[in-house]
């Protein structure tokens, strides 16, 4: 990740709407789908500043433990002081890990920065326990393509039928494939647009120090955005959303056969 990006992230982790919403929603349908199945070992891969970390501890097992990985090395510092030593460094491809290794892992916004997402995928249920859950979120809709997603060095941004695409070649079988931050995405999506078609008509280069994150705004706009981006979480639940600016996405692995 850019620097820059990755200072926001760590100042920003605990205040922004974006940060608090995502959250509410992803770990929300986690613990929805999983019920009373809580696992033993969960795996956050590309954990980045260790921001979904804490809500992982209390989805666990009360014997179980959480781990934490990424590519980078600085990450797993803050991680450690965020109280989950052990954080081992990562890229996706070649986990340091046995087979059947953990009953859930998750990827917040993590596998676009990969240029190979089928082979992460491929090496997650490899590490992936049979019956055990691997839940995904990533950046919507490719024509929305834009400075936040260099900076953040995206290779792309996705529909949900790539997600099962991937799934399915994996091996495993979608629970839930939804789109999330629905209820703001008919304010992003023409913001972004019109922001784009500036930079292409005045041949203006975008400016590598400016991100969504890096948009003022008041505390309490944060906490009025943080809830509405949490609203969905009910409705989620139930069924897929079409649209929305972001996908996130359950899929577990097959159970293995047990010889008659």
């Amino acid at each position: 990740m850019d620097p820059l990006a990755y200072k926001q992230f760590l100042d920003l982790d605990r205040s922004h709407w974006w940060m608090r919403g995502r959250r509410t929603v992803y770990l929300g349908l986690i613990e929805h789908f999983l019920k009373d199945n809580r696992p033993k070992r969960i795996l956050d891969l590309g954990a980045g500043i260790g921001g979904f970390l804490e809500g992982l501890d209390q989805i666990r097992s009360p014997d179980g433990r959480v781990f934490p990985a990424d590519i980078d090395a600085e990450s797993l510092g803050h991680i450690s002081a965020r109280g989950f030593p052990g954080g081992v460094i990562a890229d996706g491809y070649a986990l340091p890990y046995k087979d059947e290794s953990f009953d859930l892992i998750c990827l917040f916004d993590a596998i676009e920065h990969t240029e190979d997402d089928l082979a992460v995928m491929v090496e997650i249920e490899r590490v992936l326990a049979p019956g055990g859950h691997l839940f995904v979120s990533v950046p919507a809709y490719q024509m929305l393509f834009a400075n936040n997603d260099r900076v953040a060095r995206h290779f792309r941004r996705y529909r949900r039928g790539r997600l099962n695409d991937l799934f399915g070649r994996a091996g495993m079988t979608v629970v839930r494939n939804t789109h999330s931050n629905v209820f703001l995405f008919p304010l992003i999506f023409p913001v972004v647009l019109v922001i784009k078609f500036l930079e292409r008509v005045l041949q203006k280069q975008a400016d590598p120090n400016h991100t969504n994150l890096t948009w003022p705004i008041p505390k309490f706009l944060h906490s009025i955005l943080a809830w509405i981006f949490g609203a969905e979480l009910p409705l989620s639940k139930a069924f897929g959303w079409p649209a929305g600016h972001s996908i996130c996405a359950l899929a577990q692995k097959e159970e293995t056969l047990k010889p008659s």
